[in-house]
């Protein structure tokens, strides 16, 4: 087919999301016209969000960088000039080999995450290359991780149902994530349950959009979901309403349970929850005497110190009284294991060329590593591709203290001119979704995306894969691998035989688009015990836990921010709850920008009173670690000693020129590599 003859191109959402919508790309002459959501695929259904709907605005938009950029002024002045592609991989390869032949590769580090999800432009060349240098190793475990392995202590794996069970379910509990903003696609599948009698519970210390549209709002103070799970579990226990057969047959330490659930009385967890006792008792009868019963979790509660044991203490309530009996019944998480499980990673990210004797830096605390004088050595160079950590970053102060070192060199491939790109030597215009390969997975549906190019990079805009062959073959790299190309690459990933891939091929995927995982309709994964722990039944009591010298059974404990709490005296939500921001992305687009108008920090007239905070006054939010200023919004989204303030919004565009992360702490959490940064404790104060 010509160019001149409109025709469509089939490809998939990239961004950090549960839903990885398909869509469909019109071209006409080259040149996209129109994107829309595939209204074919079963879970998706044609919708795409309000921050997607307008992506041709990313591509084709004034902010959109075209050509490779050189700093010319102070970091972070936003000063640069246009330069060639061989000019800027000439420099950086040259000052890069200098760093590495002074200091070693562990002086340089690479910072990234899932700004693009898609495996190929996410974790393929850049993976080979920082392992070549014998770069410092990054985790990338900022979120998702915790609450994943919390659950994997209990049952054995953060997987169980696909989403599409939850139109069986008739008591949802939703507990700690705002469906309707973070998870659009499901609601639907919601709003059907509930049309066939289906109650919906949300459990947030915030009434969120989702809170608002449900039947029942819980809201527990930030960080208490554990002592709430074990309350509800010791009601269920004291009235007998637990599964006693289910508990005989595929449980251990139903009797270590119990003795710990005498340490959560109704009354004891009303007091660390700030929930009436009666509420307590109320949802833990529902959720024991309606089936099926279905909680579903995501991210939401575990970015804090015990984040791991709130999802351990959560994931016992199903087995506790035999949801995984029924169709729609359980916990319903994520389901990453899917696509990592079936596909083959290992030919794309190779592994094996890792030295894991180098040392490694949590991605959540890079002003740490930016900033820390006894670092050896320290950081001289700084790659950052598909993150913004100026914005998305905790310690904010100290991130961007980092980036403005003098001696830290750093390049940052971008799509637009972030907070983060204004400090960088070099900023590298990278591809857009629509213009470059990608194998889409998801952490909350059941499908695999193909994504095709649709136009032709858009200036000089070139993929992160051809970028880093690029590189690598400046800085004398000659390895095969650096050769393959992204169509190769996911050829290599597909060209296995497991069952959950149900036979299909690249070809299948690039003629249809997407594919479903092979997981059965109606699936009762532990219906009858088989939990792929090492008892191969539910663990409330976990030998591995007590064997590490952990609490070998949930709990709760307080946070030791908490210590804080004379001085900062307001639990600070710092929340995904801005309709056109994904994280950072789109911050930076006026439209999405003006359609979110400012932050606004909810405070409930509790507080506001006492502090003389009238609704739309401009306030201090202050702690040991900085400060944001924000218009203040009263009423009560909040419960008393709680504020909340979105999380997104660029230190560029705040009137501060700080945002919610120069409050939030990098401490990082129990399990699973993930930050605490919502155990934050702040004081609010008038600013007029």
């Amino acid at each position: 087919m010509g160019e001149d003859m409109a025709h469509i191109v089939r490809g998939g959402c990239p961004h950090d999301c549960p839903d990885t919508c398909a869509w469909l790309v019109t071209v006409e002459d080259g040149v996209a016209t129109k994107l829309v959501g595939d209204p074919e695929h079963p879970y998706t259904r044609g919708g795409l969000c309000a921050k997607v709907n307008r992506y041709l605005d990313r591509v084709y938009g004034p902010q959109r960088l075209l050509s490779p950029l050189r700093r010319t002024g102070p970091k972070g002045s936003g000063a640069f000039e246009p330069v060639s592609w061989d000019e800027a991989l000439d420099d950086i390869a040259a000052r890069l080999q200098r760093i590495v032949a002074e200091s070693g590769g562990e002086a340089v580090l690479p910072y990234s995450y899932m700004g693009t999800q898609g495996f190929i432009q996410s974790r393929s060349m850049d993976r080979r290359f920082f392992a070549r240098l014998g770069a410092t190793r990054l985790e990338r475990a900022i979120c998702g991780s915790t609450g994943s392995v919390g659950i994997y202590h209990t049952l054995g794996s953060s997987d169980a149902l696909a989403p599409e069970e939850i139109v069986h379910s008739r008591f949802i509990v939703l507990w700690g994530t705002n469906t309707i903003v973070t998870n659009l696609h499901l609601w639907p599948l919601i709003r059907e349950a509930k049309a066939n009698g289906a109650t919906v519970v949300v459990v947030d210390p915030v009434r969120s959009r989702t809170a608002q549209a449900a039947d029942w709002h819980v809201a527990p103070l930030p960080g208490t979901d554990a002592a709430l799970a074990l309350g509800m579990m010791a009601v269920i226990v004291r009235e007998g309403l637990h599964d006693a057969e289910y508990i005989e047959r595929y449980t251990v330490g139903f009797e270590q349970l119990v003795e710990r659930l005498a340490d959560y009385p109704p009354e004891r967890v009303a007091a660390i929850t700030g929930l009436e006792v009666e509420e307590i008792e109320r949802l833990a009868r529902a959720y024991a005497t309606t089936r099926p019963a279905l909680i579903r979790t995501l991210v939401g509660m575990e970015h804090r110190e015990h984040g791991g044991m709130a999802y351990r203490a959560v994931a016992c309530l199903p087995a506790l009284v035999g949801a995984w009996r029924d169709v729609g019944g359980g916990l319903l998480h994520m389901t990453a294991n899917l696509p990592f499980e079936a596909l083959n990673t290992d030919a794309l990210e190779m592994p094996h060329l890792e030295d894991h004797s180098l040392r490694e830096v949590n991605m959540v605390q890079l002003g740490r590593a930016l900033t820390d004088p006894t670092l050896d050595p320290p950081i001289r160079a700084l790659v950052v591709y598909n993150s913004n950590p100026a914005t998305i970053a905790p310690e904010q102060n100290k991130v961007l203290a980092g980036l403005r070192r003098d001696d830290l060199f750093t390049v940052v491939l971008e799509h637009v001119m972030t907070d983060t790109a204004r400090h960088a030597d070099y900023v590298l215009p990278a591809t857009t979704q629509l213009e470059h390969w990608d194998l889409v997975w998801s952490w909350g549906q059941t499908y695999l995306t193909l994504n095709q190019p649709a136009i032709a990079p858009v200036g000089d805009a070139l993929p992160n894969t051809e970028i880093f062959r690029r590189l690598a073959a400046r800085m004398g790299f000659d390895e095969p691998y650096f050769q393959e190309t992204d169509e190769q690459m996911i050829r290599a990933m597909l060209d296995v035989a497991h069952p959950l891939l149900g036979g299909a091929t690249f070809d299948d995927l690039k003629e249809r688009g997407w594919i479903r995982f092979a997981v059965p309709q109606g699936y009762r994964p532990y219906a009858e015990g088989g939990f792929p722990t090492r008892s191969g039944k539910c663990e409330f009591y976990s030998e591995r836990l007590a064997k590490r010298g952990e609490d070998p059974l949930p709990n709760w404990t307080a946070p030791r921010e908490q210590a804080m709490r004379d001085g900062y005296p307001l639990s600070l939500i710092a929340a995904k709850s801005a309709l056109h921001f994904l994280n950072s992305s789109y911050a930076g687009l006026e439209h999405h920008r003006n359609a979110e108008r400012e932050p606004l920090l909810d405070i409930h007239p509790f507080d506001a009173g006492p502090r003389d905070i009238a609704d739309g006054a401009m306030v201090r939010v202050f702690n040991a670690r900085g400060e944001v200023q924000v218009k203040a919004r009263v009423g009560e989204r909040v419960r008393p000693g709680v504020v909340a303030l979105p999380f997104g919004w660029w230190p560029a565009h705040s009137r501060s020129s700080t945002s919610a992360n120069a409050l939030n702490q990098d401490t990082l959490s129990d399990w699973g590599g993930g930050g605490a940064f919502h155990d934050t404790l702040v004081e609010v104060t008038s600013d007029q």
